[in-house]
């Protein structure tokens, strides 16, 4: 059984969730930057947890998807703060979170903030730190001083519409840095990466693997696999990883 619903995260904003009722752990998914739950890998391994019987939980931050808020206002703290909202307001017992892109940046804090309900963490391209690695160190001085000076900037992005990077997103990131220090989380970890991912270099995932105190950490990498990882083959990497923390043979 599938329910939906918004919920006030306590300052009138609120974040639209679907919920399917069925056995712990609960599988909750984590989207990307820009991206919300109706997304391939967030409806599949909706459907894998359903045909299963097990509960999954999905839902939007604030500025995306279906949720209320401002996008070009929201930032990592923000969205890891409507994360731990939703977790503690929807679900009980112990928690699989699954993490795509910005998702895995936010699985791993999440997983830090409430180690004692997190019983493991999937990255899909994993891009912990990316404000910071991926965006500002990567950009042109031109373009940091267009930035600087209109509090956001547009990059092309292949995708759609240009990206809008705020100073706030820039300026929150650094706030929650967590690759140059040890990941304090001590469950399973599985990284899926694409070798041919344009957005997020692959190597990022060996870089978590190293971070994460974890012994019980394993990398994929996909040879051909790109950013979204959302191929029928691909997808089925995502159900066998899963399968396989919650004590199945695969997919």
């Amino acid at each position: 059984m599938t329910t939906t619903g918004r919920l006030d995260r306590g300052d009138g904003t609120e974040l639209a969730w679907s919920a399917q009722a069925g056995r712990g752990p609960t599988i909750v998914f984590l989207p990307g930057f820009r991206s919300d739950m109706s997304g391939d890998k967030a409806t599949g391994l909706a459907e894998f947890a359903a045909a299963r019987g097990q509960a999954m939980l999905r839902f939007d931050y604030s500025g995306h998807g279906a949720s209320g808020g401002d996008f070009l206002q929201g930032c990592i703290g923000d969205w890891a703060a409507d994360t731990l909202t939703v977790i503690d307001h929807l679900t009980s017992g112990p928690i699989i979170l699954v993490g795509s892109s910005m998702g895995g940046w936010i699985a791993l804090l999440t997983a830090m903030a409430r180690p004692e309900r997190v019983a493991a963490l999937v990255g899909i391209a994993a891009a912990p730190d990316f404000t910071q690695r991926l965006m500002w160190d990567s950009m042109a001085p031109t373009e940091r001083v267009t930035l600087l000076r209109d509090g956001v900037l547009h990059v092309p992005s292949q995708y759609g519409d240009p990206t809008p990077i705020t100073q706030r997103l820039i300026e929150d990131g650094r706030k929650h840095l967590i690759l140059d220090a040890p990941i304090p989380f001590t469950g399973p970890v599985r990284l899926l990466h694409g070798q041919a991912d344009p957005d997020v270099p692959w190597e990022l995932a060996l870089k978590i693997a190293g971070a994460v105190v974890s012994t019980d950490v394993a990398v994929t990498l996909i040879k051909d696999g790109d950013h979204r990882l959302s191929r029928p083959q691909d997808l089925a990497v995502l159900y066998r990883t899963v399968g396989a923390l919650l004590g199945e043979d695969g997919a």
